[in-house]
C-alpha cells in the first residue's frame, strides 16, 4: 500500500508562488493569463499569489498587453533587485567575494590574497566579514534584503551542520561555520565548490541537460559535482564526486589526501603549470604563456598532449561509472577551449564498445569562471526558488 503524504493548502500556495517566481525569472515579464496557461493553474490563483509576491517586493505590474477581446491583460515583471546574496569562493591562494542580485548580476566584488599575515582560517573569515560589511555599507543595502552568504569550499562538507569536514589542499579539517554565524548577522550556507558550480550550471544555464549532469572544476585540484534528476547528489556520507582523488596512476605521485596517483595530480591546472615550469626551467609563466607556446614548440605540444590524455582518462572513467548525458568543464582552461576542445573530445571518445559522442555531451562552461562563486551566491536563494533542497 502506498503511503502518500497529504499536501496542505499552505504548501500548495508556497509551491505555486515558487513556480511563478521561477517562470518570471526565466521570462522577465508575462501576463497573468500566460502564467496561468503555462503553469496550468487558475487565473484567480495566479492573481492572489501575484498580489502577495508584489507585496513582498519580488514582482510588480508594468502595464497591460494588447487584448484579443475583453479586458486587457496585466503584465507582471520580475524584480532582480528585490533581494541580494553574497558568494564567497575560498581557494588555496585567494578569496573572492561577490554581491549579486537575483539575476546574478555582480553588484560588488572584492578579492584578497591569502598571505602569511592572513593565513589562519579564523583570520580569513574575519577578513571576509569585514569586506562584506564594507560592501553592504558602500551600497547602502538594508540587511533584511540580503538572503545570506554562501561559501564555496574545496573539500567535503556537511551543509546541514555547516561543517567543512576535510579540505586537503587547504590543510583544514572539521571547521564549523556555526561559530561564525553571530559575527556575520546574516544566514551562512556552505557547499563543496564543485557542487556549488553544478547548482549554478543547472539553474542559471537552464537550457543545459539537467537530469544527468557532471560538472568538473579544474583549478589547483579537480572537483566534480553530480546532478541526477535535477538534484545534486552528495552520497550517503556527503562526499560523492571526489573523482579528483581516484587513482589514475598506480603508486604515482603523493597527494595531500594521503593517497598516491590521484587524478588531480596529473590533470589539474596546477599539474599542467608545474610540468611546464619544470620542463622549461621557469618560475613565473602562466597558463596563457604555456598555451601560446604550444603553437610553436614541440616540447610544449607534448606536455599538453600528455595532460589531455590524463584529463580524458578521468573523464572516460566518469562516463563509465555514471553514464551522464552531459559533462561540463570549468576553470581557466575553459578560456582556451578553441585550442584544446577537439583534441580532448577525440581522446575521450576514442573507439570503444560502451559509449560515443552522441550519448554524452562534453561542454565547456560559459559562465566565464564564475560557476563556483555563482553557485555559492545561489545557496541562500534556493528557498526562494525551490520548495525542497534539491539534494539526494
Amino acid at each position: 500500500m502506498n503511503n502518500f503524504k497529504a499536501i496542505d493548502q499552505e504548501t500548495i500556495k508556497e509551491l505555486n508562488q515558487k513556480k511563478i517566481i521561477q517562470m518570471l525569472y526565466r521570462k522577465n515579464q508575462l501576463t497573468k493569463q500566460v502564467i496561468a496557461q503555462n503553469l496550468k493553474i487558475s487565473i484567480p490563483t495566479v492573481i492572489s499569489n501575484v498580489r502577495e509576491l508584489i507585496e513582498r517586493g519580488f514582482l510588480d505590474e508594468i502595464g497591460v498587453a494588447e487584448s484579443s477581446g475583453g479586458r486587457k491583460p496585466v503584465i507582471v515583471r520580475f524584480l532582480p533587485d528585490a533581494r541580494y546574496s553574497f558568494g564567497v569562493l575560498i581557494t588555496k591562494e585567494q578569496v573572492r567575494i561577490i554581491l549579486t542580485n537575483l539575476k546574478f548580476d555582480i553588484m560588488a566584488e572584492k578579492i584578497f590574497d591569502i598571505t602569511d599575515e592572513v593565513n589562519k582560517f579564523n583570520d580569513i573569515i574575519a577578513e571576509v566579514r569585514k569586506e562584506i560589511d564594507n560592501i553592504i555599507s558602500a551600497n547602502n543595502i538594508p540587511r533584511d534584503k540580503i538572503l545570506g552568504v554562501g561559501f564555496s569550499l574545496p573539500g567535503t562538507v556537511n551543509e546541514e551542520k555547516l561543517l567543512l569536514k576535510n579540505a586537503p589542499n587547504l590543510k583544514l579539517k572539521d571547521i564549523c561555520f556555526k561559530e561564525f554565524e553571530q559575527d556575520f548577522q546574516i544566514p551562512i550556507f556552505i557547499e563543496n565548490e564543485a557542487n556549488a558550480a553544478a547548482y549554478a550550471e543547472a539553474f542559471i544555464n537552464f537550457n543545459y541537460i539537467k537530469n544527468s549532469l557532471v560538472f568538473i572544476s579544474i583549478t589547483e585540484g579537480i572537483g566534480t559535482g553530480i546532478i541526477i534528476s535535477d538534484n545534486v547528489y552528495r552520497g550517503y556520507n556527503k562526499r560523492a564526486g571526489e573523482f579528483g582523488h581516484m587513482t589514475i596512476v598506480k603508486d604515482g605521485k603523493q597527494c595531500n589526501c594521503g593517497r598516491k596517483g590521484c587524478w588531480e595530480l596529473y590533470a589539474s591546472r596546477k599539474a599542467l603549470i608545474d610540468e611546464y615550469r619544470k620542463t622549461f626551467n621557469i618560475k613565473d609563466k602562466t597558463l596563457k604563456d604555456f598555451l601560446e607556446m604550444t603553437k610553436i614548440d614541440s616540447r610544449a605540444k607534448e606536455i599538453l598532449n600528455n595532460y589531455l590524455e590524463f584529463l580524458a582518462e578521468g573523464i572516460r572513467n566518469i562516463i563509465l561509472i555514471l553514464d551522464p548525458q552531459c559533462i561540463i568543464i570549468e576553470g581557466e582552461l575553459s578560456n582556451y577551449k578553441n585550442l584544446i576542445e577537439d583534441d580532448l573530445k577525440n581522446k575521450i571518445f576514442q573507439e570503444n564498445n560502451f559509449y560515443d559522442e552522441k550519448e554524452c555531451k562534453v561542454l565547456f562552461s560559459n559562465l566565464e569562471g564564475n560557476a563556483s562563486i555563482f553557485g555559492a551566491a545561489f545557496l541562500p536563494m534556493k528557498k526562494l526558488f525551490f520548495l525542497d533542497e534539491k539534494v539526494i
